[in-house]
């Protein structure tokens, strides 16, 4: 199939393009305008902007704390939706489902669940397998589990470490690797109710800076092409600024990806003690080029927070909206589900969404400062379209700092900032840095080669009405969404790392099981039969 999207705006920062031109789609690939040929289909897409496939690289959409969630609040289900095709693994009426349709309308084509435990990997996979349309991949959360903590304790190599790394990866089909306020979960089974950088777990006579550094370490030397995705101690708590510069200090210049900045960018300033440190956090970050962070946004509106960072999802059981939440502990991380409703004339509900702006528009390079709300813990990512306009428009943001409490207004620098989003910037930070990140070549841009994962919106005054509903958008060559719909559905594909290390590690690891748990961890392992799909994965490579 020879598909042409004729004289578009084709904004591609990889490839340097911002200009009108045509795109060549052969099958499932992007190629050079062939010669002599006929295309076997046209799409005028003049007046259109013609972009990669959007990629989420941290969007919670599987798995136990997930499902949880959904059982927690059926209240919030949308039942009155029609049936759809085919029925999700959820029991949550059609969530799954829903899931693939809602983000390929808003012209994402990649979306990456952060945050999967090992022992969950084949529940959260056959759920991903019934999300239509995107490829999906797992990042799995090491940091809190027993055989990790003892082998750092007993002061083993660092190449066994890695090992363990790469044999966890290989059994959970994973992206990457997670660390989720490491060793706070462990604390917390011995009673602790706070954590920081360098408290030290209980029983194991580590600190959670020693257990980030080995984490770090491991990730470089298996050349995996994400930086360990941290989610650092002291979540939401204000002051914990602090925390987040230590971090970054702490990762002594290695590559290291932070996740959901804005819950740590709160100071401890004014009558309220709470206060917008964004704009110091910012200025950290612009300094140090090894640091990459994802934003994590607050939007006003019902949600539903989902951590795997027990400790601190007890500590805010407390502020649940509607008042229920779900705390459950095990081995490595547990979890906890606490409804909350963020509010627009709250005080402290404003600093945190201003702080997630200030992050977005303070943050120098669109490379390095990833498009996230941390679904759904600051806001669904259904409302992404909405923050799209906030950080490419003053005029929208001047409008909502107006509704804000006045005195939240003093305490953040949002007013003051000029900067508007470009388009190119937009496809940089969505498109082409993600892609980059993760290591996936194949995606990001619209160069000869890469994937047609391709969105096309229609451009206007409404900034979130046209990232809301794409004009067009292919998967792999394949058009399934039209005028902002689906209009064909397909199964996208499972992305998963195979990295290299000494099997003598699975040999220790089914001894650990058999003696621990009683069962055996191949138990545990996702083998590509037990899915639903033919085909189900794509390999991603480890650098070289």
């Amino acid at each position: 199939m020879l598909i042409l999207l004729k004289g578009g705006r084709i904004v591609d920062p990889v490839n340097h393009r911002d200009d009108v031109g045509d795109l060549w789609i052969e099958n499932d690939r992007i190629i050079e305008p062939p010669l002599g040929k006929q295309p076997d289909d046209v799409h005028d897409v003049s007046g259109k902007i013609v972009m990669a496939g959007a990629i989420d690289i941290h969007s919670h959409i599987a798995g136990g704390n997930v499902n949880s969630a959904r059982l927690l609040l059926p209240e919030k289900h949308q039942n009155h939706l029609p049936w759809p095709p085919s029925l999700p693994f959820s029991t949550a009426k059609w969530s799954t489902f829903e899931t693939g349709t809602i983000y390929a309308s808003m012209g994402f084509t990649t979306v990456v669940e952060p945050a999967i435990s090992p022992h969950q990997a084949i529940q959260a996979h056959l759920e991903l397998a019934d999300i239509p349309i995107i490829d999906k991949g797992i990042l799995i959360v090491l940091g809190n589990d027993d055989f990790l903590l003892s082998l750092l304790r007993e002061g083993e190599s660092s190449s066994a470490v890695a090992d363990y790394v790469a044999s966890a990866l290989a059994a959970s089909n994973g992206l990457g690797v997670k660390c989720i306020n490491a060793g706070g979960a462990t604390a917390f089974k011995y009673n602790a109710r706070k954590f920081s950088l360098d408290d030290v777990v209980p029983f194991y006579a580590l600190t959670s800076r020693r257990i980030v550094e080995a984490l770090q370490s491991a990730v470089e030397d298996l050349k995996i092409p994400h930086p360990l995705h941290l989610h650092a101690n002291n979540l939401g708590i204000p002051g914990n600024v602090a925390t987040a510069l230590a971090t970054i200090e702490a990762s002594r210049g290695e590559r290291l990806h932070l996740a959901h900045l804005q819950f740590y960018s709160y100071g401890s300033e004014g009558d309220h003690g709470f206060s917008s440190a964004a704009a110091e956090l910012a200025t950290a970050v612009n300094a140090a080029p090894n640091v990459t962070i994802d934003v994590g946004q607050v939007m006003f509106r019902q949600t539903v927070t989902i951590s795997s960072d027990v400790l601190r999802q007890f500590n805010g059981a407390a502020m649940a909206s509607p008042k229920k939440s779900i705390i459950f502990d095990g081995d490595g991380n547990g979890g906890g589900i606490v409804p909350y409703l963020y509010r627009e004339n709250d005080f402290a509900n404003a600093v945190q969404w201003a702080c997630g702006l200030e992050l977005f528009l303070l943050i120098d390079d669109p490379w390095r400062v990833f498009f996230t709300t941390d679904h759904p813990n600051g806001a669904p990512f259904t409302t992404y379209p909405e923050i799209f306009a906030l950080i490419m428009s003053r005029e929208a943001r001047a409008e909502a700092i107006a509704r804000l409490p006045q005195d939240a207004v003093t305490m953040i620098t949002l007013p003051s900032i000029a900067r508007e989003y470009t388009l190119s910037e937009v496809a940089a930070m969505t498109r082409a840095a993600p892609a980059k990140l993760l290591g996936l070549k194949d995606r990001g841009h619209l160069g000869p080669g890469a994937l047609a994962d391709v969105a096309v919106y229609s451009p206007g005054s409404d900034i979130a009405n046209m990232f809301r509903f794409a004009h067009l958008v292919f998967k792999d060559g394949d058009l399934v969404v039209r005028g902002g719909r689906v209009t064909h559905y397909r199964w996208g594909k499972a992305l998963k790392l195979t990295p290299g290390y000494d099997k003598a590690m699975d040999r220790r690891l089914s001894d650990y099981y058999d003696r621990h748990f009683g069962s055996p961890r191949d138990l545990f392992a996702v083998k590509e039969h037990l899915l639903p799909r033919a085909g189900p994965c794509r390999e991603v490579l480890c650098a070289q």
